[in-house]
């Protein structure tokens, strides 16, 4: 009488292409705990454009203005609205990935951000005092770069690559014709955010 050998079954399942497609999720999980781990990914790409937009309009207006006081009132004015835009659309989004505005990186971002931009302010005042109101884009837009260039260390890669942009449009601005001034102003603040803020729209999630 023959002893039949019980043979184990063979999985029908592909399980080296499963094993492998495991490992991958679990690679892109690690990999994205670890950025927003280290990265300050609430910057909103949308809140961004909009800002260029409105620097956009900003410029068209400034730029007929032959008064120089208020040239500067007018962009002083889109300054705050932009920051007003800027804030509401990153506490948004911040809200809806989940990603506490408080977080170790925000505040590294807000913190190298900051400085640049109250020198800025301090330096507007003292060259409007001066009379040296053709300097006054060149360093906006030089300090502006240079704020989100620092802080932009602590965000995606793509932030910090637009403040280098901010920054080279701002020399050139020191040194063209007082006429160009709203012009540059439109590249940077209009067109610069509005590329940048769909680059980042399109690839770090709104």
């Amino acid at each position: 009488m023959r002893l039949m050998l019980a043979r184990p079954l063979r999985s029908t399942a592909p399980e080296p292409a499963a094993l492998h497609a495991r490992a991958m999720d679990n690679l892109q999980f690690i990999r994205q705990t670890m950025e927003s781990a280290t990265s300050f990914t609430a910057v909103s790409g949308w809140g961004v454009v909009i800002v260029g937009v409105t620097a956009l309009l900003a410029a068209l207006v400034a730029g007929r203005e032959r008064n120089a006081d208020i040239w500067l009132a007018i962009w002083l004015g889109e300054a705050l609205l932009s920051f007003a835009i800027a804030g509401s659309a990153t506490v948004r989004k911040a809200r809806t990935s989940g990603q506490p505005l408080l977080s170790m990186p925000g505040k590294r971002f807000a913190l190298s951000f900051s400085p640049p931009m109250i020198v800025g302010a301090l330096l507007t005042v003292a060259l409007y005092r001066a009379g040296f109101l053709s300097a006054i884009p060149g360093v906006w837009m030089l300090l502006y770069g240079t704020g989100i260039v620092t802080g932009g260390a602590f965000s995606v890669p793509v932030v910090p690559v637009m403040g280098l942009c901010f920054m080279a449009v701002g020399t050139a601005a020191l040194f063209v014709p007082a006429a160009w001034r709203d012009g540059l102003m439109a590249s940077a603040f209009g067109g610069l955010h509005i590329v940048f803020g769909f680059i980042i729209a399109r690839r770090y999630g709104g």
